[in-house]
């Protein structure tokens, strides 16, 4: 059945247009219950579970389905849901419009209360019809709503309703339930204090005239992870000197929680303030002890620098809300039989969150997930609920989930939607796969990667042609013949973005049959490939380079090692090893002219763990070694991903997807031209070639550790490289590899942004076909963001899993002394870097309950006195190592000062730090 609806619309240049809505109403849409006759055939499958609720509730003794209304939804369910996947689940909810529940719009009848009234009426019709199937089993559904005049219009229908508290306090067998229902609203589980610590925020058509009309600026807001009572907010599509304004006190933070997007208003200049340099964590008891918090904000201000003022702010009102579920553990109240508690989220960024439970005592030394339900005005700390116990502390499986969710790295097995898309084993390349594909598998194909790796995206091969040129082939995994656009399989494996590898496992982009099997270029395989393939002269100068679809077969896997040491061997003199030969010579003269040109050899510590083959504990800790074959298949990687850039660009100059990485500002230098000058040495920053010079001349003969200590100080002043859709940018060029164009095209089973390169390349080729999202510029930028946030998260995760297991290492390997150099000076600290480990720690010199040392601290050399001595950056100290475990919430490596010996500061390498265990000893004497 039609029904329509016509009504007149003025246009913006004065006149009027007739619309006409239409609405298509079904009469064959089935109820859902299994075993209804009256609607048989009239469904594809059961909507509804084959046996209703029979939970022991006081209130519905009877079997019964539940039908919430859409605020209970979005508010109880959506509450634990990133804000990236509401759309998606919304939509979801929408059903079908059936003939028997439609309900118009009824004159002055606004959308809320007609969708309310459309849900009672669902609900009525849904209990009439029960009663017709199933008389005998006294089925019916129940309303759940929490506005309660919806409540009370349902009951005066006939409809049995209760509010979502009513009915989940109702189920006896489940008390624990209750824990985790979402608060109502921001006022309805305030603090029992009256007392307003914050102001009002704005209306949102308020913000936004403010912001219109310059009164506020609105911008993202950015918790420090040092300072609890500062922030900073990124002014969105503002100028790149003046974005940032700061944020100090809680009053001018104003309830705003990190990565929320709120409106802030510029303070008068003579209330700016500097960033501040102490460190503050909240580490208060659960009671509200505001008049503490306004000491602590005069101690910011008292150490403020009158140099260092920068604009400054205070949030008026909150745009959006970026709340997300939240990784932590309960701090327990001292109040004996106290249901309400502090949590303390994993993330310093985040404040305390007040929750209700029963389950307090189970819940200790957990780490269990919370929800925000909201910030009334009158509380110190957001309300929230318990969601989700994940485990103990410290257990390997609870902490790598903690990290996972915390970085939101999707890690889900791959749903079976995802997964009927792949290819049905046994699989083998037929005749319509070599369409459109040169057969090369005689060539000389090998793979050269780091041990264990079972991943293998790219391999290599180099001989010599009939004229005395070489020919240079980079064979890359054509998983893009496996992954079609816009398919399930596509859909997840642009949603995760990046592979992700943590110390002990690998979150797969795609799912392992594609992965580690017929995408990976493992030997004596035939696999399908991309290849790039150039003729290149002895000197390593480009003649022709090709692209083309191909198969191969690889004739060896090997590790970095096991090449390096064919290529070393006098006696190996086979085709794979003349092959490798070849390349190792072609790849020393291509980095020697990329350097010449510009392009930065930056170093950054990476460390691998040896685990021990039962436990799976770290046994051992040490840096990578990196060969000449590393620097080999780089630079034909490089040089792959800046032929194939250059290529699409010049196919789809508006929509190539490129990588860029700009020009750090020169204000990021500072400190690496400073710790040069402290060792008599110049670094200049004006260009990347300059900047590359300086570092190769910056050499001491006597400190040969020097010059990789200035690369690493080098790397920290580095831009992040990005990627981007080239119609939507003007600046391409890739600072760090100072080259004008660049892409990745090398790594399609790890990386998603090499698939759509391999899509876009196979159409300049004529390998394939496109399709409308390919061409399509604002999807591809969009898409470009989540990328990038993608790989940033992947890059963070890894990081702590190295952190965490590195703390493990300690752990069992107890306190260790060791040589380590400065890499920066603090007011109260310095940071050292320890070469044996590749660890980065703090050495603190205030501590709490212990006399203040005089510090005296210089910014231009930068250098740090403490009594007598005097720290500049990159001097060599030795120090002692352990693990802090006294703060179970945030385990931490702690390192102590042992040389040079300053009284009352150093101390012995071999004396325990008691206070590292104080914790342990007092929980021993309580179970005693």
């Amino acid at each position: 059945m039609l029904k329509s609806k016509t009504f007149l619309k003025k246009t913006r240049a004065g006149g009027v247009m007739k619309i006409v809505r239409e609405h298509y109403l079904r009469d064959d849409i089935g109820c859902g219950a299994p075993g209804c006759a009256a609607c048989d055939g009239a469904h594809e499958g059961p909507v509804l579970e084959p046996q209703p609720l029979d939970p022991a509730s006081s209130l519905c003794p009877r079997p019964h389905y539940l039908l919430p209304d859409t605020n209970v939804l979005l508010h109880q369910i959506l509450s634990v849901w990133r804000p990236g996947t509401w759309a998606s689940v919304a939509s979801s909810l929408r059903l079908p419009g059936s003939l028997e529940t439609y309900v118009e719009q009824e004159q002055g009848e606004n959308a809320n209360d007609r969708n309310d009234r459309a849900i009672r009426v669902a609900a009525k019709w849904y209990n009439e019809h029960l009663k017709k199937i199933s008389a005998e089993n006294n089925l019916q559904v129940i309303f759940i709503t929490n506005d309660k005049k919806n409540k009370e219009k349902a009951i005066e229908e006939g409809i049995p309703a209760f509010t979502c508290e009513e009915y989940v306090k109702s189920l006896t067998a489940n008390p624990e339930l209750i824990d985790r229902l979402a608060c109502l609203s921001e006022e309805g589980n305030e603090i029992e204090s009256g007392r307003i610590i914050f102001s009002e925020h704005l209306p949102l058509s308020k913000l936004q005239q403010g912001i219109k009309s310059g009164t506020y600026l609105q911008g993202t807001f950015r918790a420090s992870r040092e300072n609890y009572l500062e922030a900073t907010v990124w002014v969105h599509g503002d100028t790149e000197d003046d974005k940032e304004i700061i944020l100090q006190g809680l009053k001018n933070l104003n309830r705003a929680v990190h990565e929320d997007i709120v409106a802030v208003e510029l303070l008068p200049k003579n209330q700016w303030v500097a960033p501040s340099s102490v460190v503050l964590h909240d580490e208060g008891q659960n009671e509200d002890d505001v008049e503490k918090e306004e000491e602590r904000e005069r101690i910011l201000k008292t150490a403020a620098n009158e140099k260092m003022l920068k604009p400054t702010g205070r949030v008026v009102g909150i745009i959006k809300r970026n709340w997300r579920p939240y990784c932590g553990m309960l701090s327990k109240s001292d109040i004996k039989e106290s249901r309400r508690h502090l949590f303390t989220p994993a993330d310093r960024r985040i404040p305390r969150i007040r929750i209700e439970t029963r389950q307090a005592s189970a819940l200790e030394g957990r780490r269990i997930i919370v929800a925000i339900d909201g910030w009334p005005r009158n509380s110190r700390y957001p309300n929230g609920h318990f969601v989700k116990n994940l485990g103990d502390v410290g257990d390997k499986e609870t902490e790598t989930e903690v990290l996972l969710l915390e970085h939101d790295v999707p890690h889900q097995p791959f749903s079976q939607a995802v997964l009927s898309f792949l290819p049905k084993m046994p699989w083998s390349i037929t005749e319509k796969d070599m369409k459109n594909r040169e057969d090369l598998r005689h060539l000389c194909v090998c793979s050269v990667d780091p041990p264990g790796c079972t991943d293998i995206d790219d391999a290599l091969h180099c001989r010599e042609l009939e004229n005395g040129n070489l020919e240079v082939g980079v064979h890359i995994a054509d998983v893009s013949h496996f992954i079609r656009p816009g398919n399930a399989l596509d859909q997840e494996s642009a949603r995760r973005g990046t592979t992700v590898y943590l110390c002990e496992k690998r979150i797969d982009m795609v799912p392992e049959l594609l992965s580690s099997n017929l995408c990976s270029l493992r030997c004596n395989v035939d696999r399908l490939a991309f290849s790039c393939i150039w003729e290149m002269n002895h000197n390593a100068e480009i003649l022709k380079v090709r692209f083309t679809k191909s198969a191969i077969n690889s004739k060896a896997s090997l590790t970095y090692a096991e090449a390096q040491m064919r290529i070393d061997s006098a006696a190996m003199n086979d085709e794979i090893t003349t092959s490798l030969r070849g390349l190792n010579k072609l790849a020393k003269i291509l980095k020697k002219r990329r350097i010449e040109k510009g392009a930065l050899t930056l170093s950054s510590p990476e460390v691998r763990f040896h685990m021990d083959s039962e436990t799976h504990d770290p046994i051992d800790l040490q840096t990578k070694e990196l060969r000449e074959t590393n620097s080999m298949v780089e630079e034909f990687m490089l040089l792959a991903n800046i032929s194939v850039a250059k290529k699409i660009h010049e196919e789809f100059s508006e929509h190539a997807l490129l990588r860029k990485h700009p020009a750090p500002p020169p204000s990021n230098y500072e400190i690496l031209v400073k710790a040069a000058k402290s060792k008599n040495l110049e670094i200049k920053t004006d260009t990347a070639k300059s900047l590359a010079d300086s570092l190769d001349r910056a050499d001491s003969p006597t400190f040969p550790y020097l010059n990789t200590l200035l690369r690493i100080l080098a790397t920290r002043c580095m831009m992040q490289a990005v990627y981007f859709c080239s119609g939507m940018d003007n600046d391409f060029h890739h600072y760090g590899l100072a080259s004008p164009i660049y892409t990745h095209f090398t790594s399609p089973i790890r990386r998603y942004a090499d698939i759509i390169v391999h899509r876009l390349l196979a159409v300049a080729i004529g390998a394939d076909c496109t399709y409308p999202e390919l061409t399509d510029k604002h999807k591809l930028a969009d898409l470009c963001k989540n990328l990038n946030f993608r790989h940033k998260m992947a890059q963070y995760a890894q990081r702590a899993s190295v952190a965490f297991h590195t703390q493990l290492f300690f752990k069992s390997k107890g306190i260790v002394s060791e040589e380590a150099y400065i890499l920066f000076v603090r007011k109260n600290a310095i940071v050292v870097l320890i070469p044996k480990y590749g660890l980065e720690g703090t050495v603190f010199f205030e501590e709490k309950d212990k006399p203040k040392p005089r510090l005296i601290y210089d910014d231009e050399i930068p250098s740090l006195k403490i009594e007598d001595t005097v720290f500049h950056i990159f001097d060599k100290v030795k120090v002692k190592i352990m693990l802090d475990s006294s703060n179970l919430q945030h385990q931490k490596i702690r390192m102590s000062l042992v040389e040079p010996q300053i009284p009352g500061i150093s101390i012995s390498a071999d004396t325990p730090n008691m206070d590292i265990d104080e914790p342990e000893r007092k929980k021993k004497k309580r179970e005693k």
